[in-house]
């Protein structure tokens, strides 16, 4: 298990690059088992969860080629369906959360698929019935074998329909958009998610031959067609990264700039970051933030404290609320963050107050933060990454504080921060990767 030795209290300075959006990636490698023709991809990023997800369609038969360093050309002429059935599949697609999404493409174009029941973060409940519900609704039929904890599910016979539904799942509406595109008739789903990560999917499914209307609502409309080409896509940056890389500057103290951060893609994000404080100017693609001794919460209009909560998009992702809470242990004024989605993402708290932030664990869906203006630092210790994004805030956090902290299971954090020690370490922190 690998771990970081973080020397906090070091400001950083320079450029850096985000990597391409992990959460798109996942759904955009599902997309190329919808045609028999090749599909390049850009800006592929190198994590644990997307190289996982690679590693899953070279198994399944899809042939991989790593033509340079963030882009693979992918052919699935010769999937393999009977590897389905093996002990392999179970535990590659069992090991990770992205797995899901293979299931609208191969439904759609062989009409059955097999799922075990996913990992991923440790976050609460991440329940499927979106998915299901979806794919029943088009005309699947599927059975779970709650003793093998396994997802059977034939579709021989997809059929358009019109859908609600029931509630704006990211991952859901990706699966059933998937598999609609080459059902028989008109497909209507409403409710459907409408982040970036879904647009960037619709556009690639249109660029194959599918007929999507409506991408970047709420209210998608798909006409089946016979069969999808080959195509080739580039992915956004991704915007986690981004507001994590602003939360660090502003933690640390640091003049940082982010390069081509396609600020037209992050909605909401830059304006919650600027409602706690934090300065920054927008140069071209560029977001440039300049280094601040002090930055101060503002008040909702009556005066009543700032509260900051995830909602669908375009509302503030839930991913970047660890990091909001972080960033508000360092600032003037009390914050109120209130995480709506998953109710087990703010128990990393507890690291924090160990730290000597001042928090307040309300629930488990909220947390009063009680800014401490930098002037009382944060201390360095020992600790253990949860999930991805509690994972780099804590990072954050030590990056910040005063001594040094371990950081145990940064596996964790290599699922979706590509060589993040080596890129924070060119910009001058001190972070020792330990692999035992």
């Amino acid at each position: 298990m690998a771990s970081f030795i973080v020397e906090g209290g070091h400001r950083l300075s320079g450029e850096i690059v985000p990597q391409g959006a992990k959460n798109e990636a996942l759904q955009i490698l599902c997309a190329v088992l919808l045609t028999s023709e090749p599909v390049t991809v850009h800006k592929i990023p190198d994590i644990r969860d997307v190289n996982k997800l690679i590693d899953l369609l070279d198994a399944m038969g899809v042939r991989v080629e790593r033509l340079e360093e963030e882009t693979y050309r992918f052919c699935a002429e010769n999937v393999n369906v009977a590897y389905l059935e093996t002990n392999e599949y179970k535990d590659k697609a069992a090991s990770l959360r992205g797995s899901t999404m293979i299931l609208g493409p191969l439904l759609a174009r062989f009409g059955k698929a097999r799922l075990p029941k996913p990992g991923g973060d440790k976050i609460g409940r991440r329940r499927l019935d979106t998915h299901f519900l979806g794919f029943k609704k088009l005309g699947a039929r599927f059975d779970y074998d709650k003793e093998d904890f396994f997802y059977s599910v034939d579709a021989s016979n997809l059929r358009g329909t019109y859908m609600l539904l029931d509630e704006a799942s990211v991952t859901g509406t990706a699966n059933i958009l998937m598999a609609s595109v080459l059902a028989k008739g008109k497909t209507t789903i409403y409710n459907a998610a409408c982040e970036p990560y879904i647009q960037q999917l619709c556009k690639m499914l249109n660029r194959m031959g599918a007929n999507i209307r409506g991408v970047g609502s709420n209210l998608l409309e798909i006409e089946g067609v016979e069969s999808l080409g080959g195509t080739t896509h580039t992915m956004l940056p991704d915007m986690i990264e981004i507001g994590s890389f602003i939360g660090l500057a502003a933690m640390t103290g640091s003049e940082l700039t982010i390069k081509d951060a396609r600020i037209d893609q992050l909605g909401i994000i830059p304006t919650i970051f600027r409602r706690l404080g934090i300065q920054m100017e927008f140069r071209d693609a560029d977001i440039c933030i300049p280094a601040q001794q002090h930055y101060e919460a503002e008040k909702f209009i009556d005066g009543s404290i700032l509260t900051i909560a995830d909602a669908i998009w375009p509302g503030f992702t839930p991913d970047l609320l660890s990091i909001a809470l972080v960033v508000a242990t360092q600032g003037r004024g009390t914050v109120l963050i209130h995480q709506k989605m998953f109710e087990s993402r703010l128990f990393f708290t507890d690291k924090l107050i160990d730290m000597g932030a001042q928090i307040i664990l309300c629930d488990p869906h909220r947390a009063t933060v009680i800014g401490l203006d930098k002037q009382q630092p944060l201390r360095g210790i020992k600790m253990t990454s949860p999930d991805i994004r509690a994972g780099v805030a804590l990072l954050i956090a030590a990056l910040s504080a005063e001594g040094e902290s371990h950081i145990f299971n940064v596996e964790q954090i290599d699922r979706g921060y590509q060589y993040i020690d080596k890129r924070l370490n060119a910009l001058g922190a001190k972070i020792t990767r330990i692999d035992d």
